[in-house]
């Protein structure tokens, strides 16, 4: 078995991707699956950090890394230029769970789902590799794509879940 199954959730800004990540995360956590997240930051420039606390003031005068724990809680800030998504994985994979959701990073390599807005989107299922499944914001475009080798759900369809969950816990076996 190879742990742990990496998983993305792809699609442009405003798709709807934060929102599938994180019905997976309930449902999937439900089952008993230790899950990490990655998610990318594409708005532009860093993510903020609290520069007020003591972990931020560290970071600002120049502490590569800064981990914070309290109540079994660990936050975790770092500094490295630029992270590759190996990286990041590298670093989660130490906390040894079932599963890693990618949110973003629609361009690396590992099995994902696809969230389309509109026919606009339609590009991303020529331009990435290892789509698994295609969810659909308008029930239009589900209709129009069904002709392809792939499932294809609405976002609103419970059945896409539950396409992703047998998925996810056939690699994890």
């Amino acid at each position: 078995m190879v742990k742990p199954v990496l998983f993305q959730i792809a699609g442009y800004q405003n798709s709807g991707k934060t929102t599938l990540v994180t019905t997976l995360i309930e449902h999937l956590s439900a089952t008993g699956l230790k899950i990490a997240t990655v998610k990318h930051h594409g708005h532009g420039g860093k993510p903020d950090i609290l520069e007020s606390k003591d972990s931020g003031r560290h970071i600002k005068a120049g502490a590569a890394v800064s981990l914070v724990e309290g109540g079994g809680r660990i936050i975790i800030q770092a500094e490295n230029g630029l992270w590759t998504l190996a990286e990041e994985i590298e670093i989660l994979s130490s906390f040894k769970t079932d599963l890693i959701l990618i949110e973003g990073y629609k361009n690396e390599p590992y099995p994902k789902a696809v969230i389309l807005r509109d026919e606009a989107d339609l590009e991303l299922l020529e331009r990435l590799q290892h789509t698994k499944v295609i969810f659909c914001r308008d029930q239009e475009l589900v209709n129009q794509l069904q002709h392809l080798d792939l499932p294809v759900f609405n976002t609103d369809d419970p059945n896409g879940l539950k396409w992703i969950t047998a998925y996810i816990e056939n690699q994890n076996r």
